[in-house]
């Protein structure tokens, strides 16, 4: 929950540190995606390494850096500063959510995973969900408390706490399930049989490199990414834009499409699981997401460009839980640790790609519009390269 409110609260710092920095909307759009380059660099080196040394260490490492480098934001005074914060902030958090889905992997089968990568996804609608609100509230309350804006204080407040939950995770955290004392001799046999009867042949991370399969997924992570991105770090933009110019209320305003989120992904993990089907489930939810997002474009009212923004939302999130069961049909031991970095890291090269552009585009245009479009075409084109997998 903090990983994904660390990366996107920076949408909210926008609404003051824009001025305070002379921050361009083209600027702040190449500062808010360039995280994922930092993170795209040093993800599979990450991953391939946690597999050696395990998870306990990997994610106390990256905790602690990524909630430091997440609170000393409270200190950008410039563009240049700010793109370099960002970056290293990538750096220090790669390998996170692609290591805890290999993580996942050594505890669940397949045919349970949409259900436990729905769980572990929550997160990041819930993430949203307080952390909106409470991002603005920090904002308004604490501003120029102690000489320091409201932002500053919401990029230490949020932050720090990351540091303590790495040191918490040192002493909670065990690397495989044989290494559980809270688990009882049978019934760790029982998890190794489980996980047993659904490994598949790719079990060397070079195969993973020659199996087009890998690529056609990366295409569809691509599409959902810029579309989740590209709410995540614009909403609150997008709101404003509609005139609404309270900082509390964009906060509380930004909050409801994530409980949609949250209902979606429910919903469609059960149904995934329930009917062992992922391909078609993953690329209607991101079709119907497309649509909504569209045709919020084209209305003047503002309930219902909200109501369809909310939709799509919700959407995208669905399609973003159920796409993650996929990658453990088809992997395991490294190259489930490399493959699935692999796709992560093609994905996330749309966290740098949407709100890059969408800053262009409201800076060239002075609107969202385009830019939300371009986003509708990204996800029909994620959705229908998954229809072409066939085999997964």
């Amino acid at each position: 929950m903090f990983a994904y409110l660390d990366r996107i609260n920076v949408g909210f710092a926008k609404l003051q540190m824009q001025d305070a920095i002379n921050l361009s909307d083209a600027a702040y759009g190449l500062g808010a995606g360039i995280f994922f380059l930092g993170y795209v660099i040093f993800e599979i080196p990450s991953n391939l390494y946690m597999a050696r040394t395990g998870a306990r260490k990997t994610l106390v490492r990256i905790m602690v850096l990524w909630g430091l480098t997440s609170a000393c934001m409270m200190f950008v005074s410039s563009p240049g500063m700010f793109y370099l914060l960002r970056f290293m902030l990538g750096v220090f958090e790669a390998g996170f959510a692609p290591g805890i889905i290999y993580y996942l992997t050594l505890w669940f089968p397949a045919r349970r995973m949409a259900g436990a990568m729905a769980m572990l996804m929550f997160a990041g609608p819930i993430g949203s969900i307080i952390g909106a609100p409470l991002s603005t509230w920090l904002m308004t309350h604490f501003h120029q408390t102690h000489g320091l804006q409201g932002w500053q204080w919401m990029f230490m407040l949020e932050g720090l706490p990351c540091v303590l939950l790495g040191i918490i995770t040192w002493f909670y955290i065990v690397d495989k399930p044989e290494d559980a004392r809270w688990l009882t001799d049978a019934e760790k046999k029982e998890i190794a049989q489980s996980l047993n009867q659904t490994r598949q042949k790719h079990s060397a991370f070079r195969s993973v490199l020659k199996n087009p399969a890998i690529y056609g997924l990366s295409l569809t992570y691509f599409g959902l990414i810029c579309g989740i991105y590209a709410m995540s770090f614009w909403l609150p933009t997008i709101l404003q834009s509609h005139g609404i110019r309270d900082t509390m209320t964009i906060g509380l305003l930004t909050a409801i499409p994530y409980v949609t989120a949250l209902i979606g992904m429910i919903v469609f993990a059960w149904s995934s699981d329930k009917f062992q089907e992922r391909r078609w489930h993953v690329a209607l939810t991101a079709l119907f997401a497309g649509t909504a997002l569209l045709l919020s474009n084209f209305t003047a009212s503002f309930p219902i460009a909200m109501l369809l923004l909310t939709l799509a939302t919700g959407l995208m999130w669905a399609s973003y839980t159920t796409f993650w069961a996929i990658p453990s049909k088809i992997m395991q031991g490294t190259a489930a640790a490399g493959g699935i970095a692999l796709i992560n890291s093609f994905g996330l090269i749309g966290g740098f790609v949407s709100p890059t552009i969408m800053g262009w585009i409201k800076q060239t245009t002075g609107s969202l519009t385009h830019g939300l479009i371009f986003m509708t075409v990204l996800l029909f084109t994620g959705a229908i390269a998954i229809l072409f997998q066939k085999k997964i």
